[in-house]
């Protein structure tokens, strides 16, 4: 955990004035322009160009397909891409650059089989760019959609398939109230010393999270010590995120996001949402984001998307804790302040 030193009657004072951005540049806080270094990126949707050089009126080379994966040599300054006034980042690939905002940084790390897995289930994340899932647990069995880097999911218990030598876990989506199956290698477990609470000495009354819309920055304060700050990704127009205090009293570490009952939004179907610390009943929430890298310019439905390692570090710092033989857990009234200003 980083203090700086800012204190938080100060911060405010920033905030209110629309100068918090400036400054938290000058001091070097104004991090998670891009996501922190890979050696790979994930095309997030289809027709990303690649550039001669790190700017949009420069001349175009090709056009990536979704799910592509391509190598990420460097990342260096150029244009601010795609409207968005933070973040100038973007990555040298092997034959061009292409803005940071649309490629996943990813990695491929394939795990080994763990086959005690507890009766309540266990936590496990993707560990390569894109892993298919499968409706039973063999290799030519019908496929179901796809799960991404970063993402996490409810394992229900491991199967092993002797006739063909593989080996499934059977993870649970609630909102699809389905069973589906990854291969093992494609899975982490996530240890419970990894979602044990930080900061757990401190009290809830002596923590506070504050959104500030117009820097699209989240900070987290420890009495008034500035403990943690990130780059987010807000709710765009039309599905901005609520201002106001609330408190973060419901959380899990995977949840299956959707909107398929609103009929006036975009529809979104977003499977495996890593590190939900939600501050309303409506679902707005801090979580991490698979679907795109471009924090600092607001494209949510209404929740503050951070990078997953960023979700992460709020999810532990915050109340409720999540025992980790739970997938979520509700305490009304209770939870750790939020502010969104």
């Amino acid at each position: 955990m980083n203090n700086f030193n800012l204190s938080r009657r100060d911060f405010l004072k920033l905030s209110a004035s629309g100068t918090l951005a400036l400054a938290l540049s000058e001091m070097g806080l104004d991090r998670a322009l891009a996501a922190p270094p890979a050696s790979q990126g994930r095309v997030t949707w289809s027709g990303i160009p690649l550039y001669e050089s790190p700017a949009l009126n420069a001349k175009q080379l090709h056009l990536f397909g979704i799910d592509q994966v391509v190598n990420l040599k460097a990342v260096v300054d150029g244009d601010e891409g795609y409207g968005n006034p933070f973040n100038n980042k973007w990555y040298q690939l092997d034959e061009g650059y292409t803005y940071s905002g649309w490629l996943q940084p990813v990695e491929t790390v394939y795990q080994k089989a763990v086959y005690n897995i507890p009766a309540a289930g266990q936590l496990g994340e993707i560990t390569v760019p894109m892993s298919l899932t499968y409706l039973g647990p063999y290799i030519y069995s019908k496929n179901a959609h796809r799960l991404y880097y970063g993402t996490t999911h409810w394992i229900k218990r491991v199967v092993v398939t002797r006739e063909e030598k593989s080996v499934w876990y059977e993870i649970y989506d609630s909102v699809l109230e389905k069973s589906f199956f990854v291969p093992t290698y494609n899975m982490r477990i996530v240890p419970a010393g990894e979602l044990a609470p930080l900061s757990p000495n401190i009290p809830d009354v002596d923590k506070l999270i504050h959104v500030d819309l117009a820097s699209q920055m989240v900070s987290a304060f420890e009495g008034n010590t500035i403990v943690f700050s990130a780059r987010c990704s807000s709710g765009q127009k039309g599905t901005d995120t609520p201002k106001g205090d609330f408190t973060t009293y419901h959380k899990g570490p995977s949840i299956h996001m959707t909107n398929q009952g609103d009929a006036v939004n975009n529809i979104y179907n977003l499977a495996g949402v890593p590190w939900c610390s939600f501050f309303t009943g409506a679902g707005h929430a801090f979580h991490g984001a698979y679907w795109h890298n471009d924090y600092g310019r607001p494209r949510s439905h209404g929740c503050v998307n951070l990078s997953p390692a960023d979700a992460k570090w709020l999810y532990r710092w915050t109340s409720p804790v999540v025992p980790p033989d739970e997938d979520y857990v509700n305490l009304p009234g209770q939870g750790t302040r939020v502010q969104v200003v």
